[in-house]
């Protein structure tokens, strides 16, 4: 269990909390490419860390995020136009560019004032599919991390959003935990569960896939530079073999999940204390489509999501849309999909759960180690340290599920993660 202070310094992201002046240290992803479809698109209203953003695409496709409200009167630029090479505020016609340079202001023809004052901007980057930018102070703004999915080509990856009602720590708790794949996800890690009989999942694109039956692995953890990896061994029918099942925690919200013959990385962006963008982004060596991908998820169903919006939308007052009635004949939740059973975890759990009450077992290792990781980064950037992963190369950091022969190193499986150096 976490004391009620602990769990208050990990959850809370707003300006000048401990993790909120964590979590402004790193870059973080603010919204995917395909929202802002083409230049010129509408203006995206942000929120990241308990504060309120716009993100455009100039005429020219460059991508800039200001803040909310425009620095005249405060009216909202999520409302305005962008044009000709900037973002107009519709209550006065004051235009933006991407750095948050005064282009125009109608009611005051004074060009030295245009050129004195500055919309607050800030960093982005495009990369992978994503929109990334960085809101932390200025002097401690590090190198860009780079993951492995940035360098897949186009159709071989699909990056998706989608915003769930509740902090993020839930969602990263549930991502770090092994033990629940075979249980949470029995239909597709099990799919032989209603015979009571194992059968491997053939869906390459699943990770949930497993090729073990074994419901309690034994979990051993090894710290990183990235944040720590994890395997789950699980055993085999095979003498002398086991399953490996390696997952690395990248802090502060980062994992990799393994499926036969894609990854999944996953990102767990707090949109405030009771908020989060989850973004997935999903690549390997053969074309994917996002309709597959919504699919596996679960998305396909307008129950619980919208794909315009990205809102996760099923909540306790439909009972998250949970058929009682296939539960009885071949649905171990009731529920479709990867995403949506973890979502609906994770909802269950209200929107800021209260760790000081749970009862852990030793199958909770990855979710102790997480927060042990995240109170110890917070004590680095509270005395100006460098937290993990901050400034890193990660195109390093992987994932697998694979079998393996008693005796061999299980960290030999991705000897990448202990060269992780600096980007």
């Amino acid at each position: 269990m976490l004391n009620h202070k602990d769990n208050e310094t990990i959850c809370r992201v707003g300006p000048g909390t401990p993790m909120g002046v964590l979590m402004r240290r790193y870059w973080h992803p603010v919204c995917t490419s395909a929202q802002l479809p083409e230049p010129d698109a509408p203006p995206l209203r942000v929120r990241l860390l308990g504060e309120d953003y716009v993100v455009f695409r100039d005429s020219a496709g460059a991508v800039g995020m200001l803040d909310e409200l425009c620095m005249h009167r405060g009216a909202s630029l999520a409302l305005g136009r962008v044009e000709e090479g900037g973002l107009r505020c519709l209550y006065h016609g004051w235009k933006f560019d991407v750095k948050g340079g005064v282009m125009e202001t109608p009611n005051h023809a004074d060009p030295k004032y245009r050129e004195r004052m500055k919309a607050p901007a800030y960093p982005v980057r495009e990369a992978g599919g994503l929109v990334w930018a960085y809101v932390g102070p200025k002097e401690q703004q590090p190198e860009f991390s780079r993951y492995a999915f940035m360098e897949a080509q186009p159709e071989h990856r699909v990056a998706l959003r989608v915003n769930v009602h509740c902090n993020y720590l839930q969602l990263v708790e549930g991502g770090e935990d092994s033990s629940h794949v075979g249980v949470l996800h029995t239909n597709m890690a099990r799919p032989g569960w209603i015979d009571d009989s194992f059968v491997p999942n053939p869906d390459v694109v699943n990770p949930a896939a497993l090729v073990s039956n074994d419901l309690e692995p034994a979990l051993k953890i090894e710290e990183t530079a990235f944040g720590f990896q994890y395997v789950a061994l699980r055993k085999t029918s095979e003498p002398g073999v086991k399953n490996a099942r390696v997952v690395p925690f990248i802090i502060p919200y980062g994992r990799i999940i393994p499926a036969p013959a894609f990854l999944f990385t996953v990102f767990e962006v707090p949109e405030d204390d009771t908020h989060t963008s989850t973004y997935i982004v999903v690549h390997g060596n053969a074309p994917v489509t996002e309709d597959k991908i919504i699919e596996l998820l679960g998305l396909d169903d307008k129950r619980y999501y919208d794909r315009k919006s990205c809102a996760y939308t099923s909540t306790w007052a439909d009972n998250f849309g949970q058929d009682r009635e296939r539960m009885k004949d071949d649905s171990w939740t009731g529920l479709v999909g990867v995403e949506v059973e973890d979502a609906t975890i994770a909802l269950s759990q209200g929107p800021l759960y209260d760790r000081s009450k749970e009862h852990l077992v030793p199958a909770d290792q990855g979710v102790v180690r997480v927060r042990r990781a995240l109170l110890n980064a917070v004590k680095v950037a509270a005395e100006n340290g460098t937290p993990p992963a901050v400034g890193l190369d990660l195109r390093g950091v992987s994932a697998c599920d694979v079998q393996m022969k008693d005796g061999a190193l299980w960290q030999d499986l991705l000897p990448s993660h202990r060269e992780t150096a600096p980007a």
